[in-house]
């Protein structure tokens, strides 16, 4: 499958190009501009590809592990080189490990493993206040929802019912009281996708608002993975790594995808043109880093507080997040869809 950047960009800069002509002549000034917020989970933050954001041993680092090379970097970089008619100004107020109801309405404590301060990271305020979402918002884009199932919580179950031969499709299909069915969690992550949404729509009413859903983690086929490798997804069995695909990940993408054709927001599919470079496939072709993987060298192998150590393995802890490539694709299909919407404004 040939990498999709190249063609998209070709198109971002085009776009572009027609927007300076549709906009009157002058100098920009500085609130001559436009205003974008980005909001999401650890897949927007970008965890370990590039230089930390704020850079190690800076006093307004949060715990939330923004990076250089993440999809908002990226496509903040592509802006200002071919500007939309005018400047934009990116505010990145995502942050690893969120939920949805960290993005409106809960303070969120961030857990990152780098250089935490004695006593921890403290609490944030939720992302549409610390993006300072208002009137003059231009576009918001949004990348979150895997932490409110939460999906790294089944990956790591499904890790345990395999090296005990058991499934966990069993456990979330029928499970143990206490604990939501993977429909009971569906159907809650969709309406809290809603509440988001809305108060997302309330705190910034002139805003064109854009989704972005999560990559193809996950092999077409389970048969695809070495439940002896680390570096894909370890000993989950293949029956369950095709049930999380077709069961719990593309239903948590159609979800997001139908709340946000509800709200008349536009959707970025980044699960299609990723399809072939999940978790499982060989280095340089994988663009989802596995349970161990590569990563910058200020990230840890070993997570604390878990018994998860990749030292022996010589990579890090990544825990199936995406990688530069993966963030290089998501920020092709970002930058379009924003290029579209100030069209539009």
């Amino acid at each position: 499958m040939r990498h999709p950047v190249p063609r998209l960009r070709a198109l971002a800069v085009g776009l572009a190009l027609t927007a300076a002509a549709l906009l009157p002549s002058g100098s920009a000034g500085a609130a001559d501009q436009y205003e974008w917020a980005a909001l999401g989970d650890s897949y927007t933050a970008g965890g370990f590809v590039g230089d930390p954001l704020p850079a190690l041993g800076d006093p307004s680092r949060d715990g939330c592990d923004r990076t250089a090379n993440a999809y908002p970097d990226v496509v903040d970089r592509e802006l200002a080189e071919f500007p939309p008619g005018k400047p934009v100004h990116l505010t990145n107020a995502s942050c690893g490990n969120a939920t949805i109801a960290d993005i409106a309405s809960v303070k969120q404590t961030p857990i990152s493993p780098v250089q935490p301060p004695a006593g921890g990271w403290p609490a944030v305020d939720p992302q549409i206040q610390r993006a300072q979402l208002d009137d003059r918002t231009d576009v918001v884009t949004i990348g979150v929802g895997g932490n409110s199932l939460p999906f790294g919580g089944m990956l790591l179950k499904c890790v345990e019912q395999g090296l005990a031969g058991r499934s966990c499709r069993d456990h979330y299909t029928n499970p143990p009281e206490g604990e939501e069915s993977i429909k009971d969690k569906l159907a809650r992550v969709q309406d809290e996708y809603v509440e988001m949404l809305a108060q997302v729509h309330q705190a910034a009413p002139n805003a064109k608002v854009i989704t972005v859903g999560y990559p193809a983690v996950l092999p077409a086929e389970g048969s695809a993975c070495n439940r002896a490798d680390l570096t894909e997804l370890g000993p989950i069995t293949h029956a369950d790594v095709d049930w999380l695909r077709e069961d719990v990940l593309k239903p948590l993408n159609a979800a997001i995808q139908r709340v946000t054709s509800f709200f008349g927001d536009r959707y970025v599919d980044v699960y299609s043109s990723s399809v072939g470079h999940d978790a499982c496939q060989p280095a340089g072709t994988k663009w989802v880093e596995g349970i161990c993987g590569d990563a910058e060298t200020y990230w840890p192998a070993k997570i604390p507080g878990t018994l998860l150590d990749c030292t022996a393995l010589r990579k890090r802890a990544t825990l199936v997040h995406p990688n530069a490539a993966g963030h290089a694709n998501t920020a092709a299909h970002v930058e379009r869809a924003i290029r579209i919407a100030l069209l539009e404004r």
